[in-house]
């Protein structure tokens, strides 16, 4: 069995729509409205039918971990004993709230995380304490991010 992801085709309209939302969330359906040329409930009714299909999904608040203490960003490349330990191990990663992504991956890994920590000292506490506790888990391979460049989404075009 194949998986493949359903691909959704859009109109210029939604394509407008989603720059607009996706630069400013918070942005008014109204100011969308006004933007795109359209009424409100059309908007509505496109942003909702794009939530639907699975376009887009909500709306978040983005937390700054550095405002909060956590310092250190890793990301962490984890090899397994065995290839068949991997949703076992994912279930345990999940418990750990330091975890704040994890992906199966191709290559040297079968499993890569990224882990936002309070300091250098916290995060080699999760890799010898959390980590290295958890049944599955062969080694990992750490790489430490020194700051964040950019983070954008895909383009709309």
């Amino acid at each position: 069995m194949e998986y493949t992801e359903e691909i959704v085709h859009i109109d210029e309209l939604d394509k407008k729509i989603l720059q607009l939302i996706t630069k400013n969330a918070r942005i008014p359906f109204l100011e969308v409205a006004r933007e795109c040329g359209v009424s409100g409930a059309a908007i509505h009714q496109r942003v909702q039918r794009l939530l639907n299909i699975g376009i887009v999904s909500g709306s978040e608040f983005i937390v700054n971990p550095n405002k909060l203490g956590f310092n250190t960003c890793a990301y962490l490349g984890i090899f397994l004993e065995k290839a068949n330990y991997d949703k076992k191990v994912v279930e345990q990663l999940k418990e750990i709230p330091e975890v704040v992504e994890c992906h199966f991956t191709t290559g040297a890994w079968a499993i890569f995380i990224k882990v936002q920590a309070k300091s250098n000292r916290h995060l080699k506490k999760i890799i010898d304490t959390d980590l290295q506790a958890i049944d599955g888990i062969a080694r990992t391979e750490t790489f430490i991010s020194l700051d964040q460049v950019f983070k954008r989404q895909i383009p709309i075009s």
